[in-house]
């Protein structure tokens, strides 16, 4: 939902998920940290939340048990 509904970048998702890399040369080339995209990222994610909740279109799930 972050890329799709904020346009966030994808590799800056991925690093604040900490998702692992799949292939060992992106791996041994992976050491972004993305600090500054990852703070702003997380702002923009909240800013949607508090924007859904005051718009009053959070929906209630139903509980559902194992």
């Amino acid at each position: 939902m972050m890329a799709e509904r904020l346009g966030l970048d994808e590799s800056v998702i991925e690093a604040q998920l900490a998702h692992a890399v799949r292939d060992s040369l992106g791996r041994a080339h992976n050491r972004t940290e993305f600090e500054v995209q990852r703070r702003a990222l997380m702002q923009k994610w909240a800013d949607y939340l508090d924007k859904l909740r005051q718009a009053g279109t959070v929906l209630k799930m139903a509980k559902r048990t194992a």
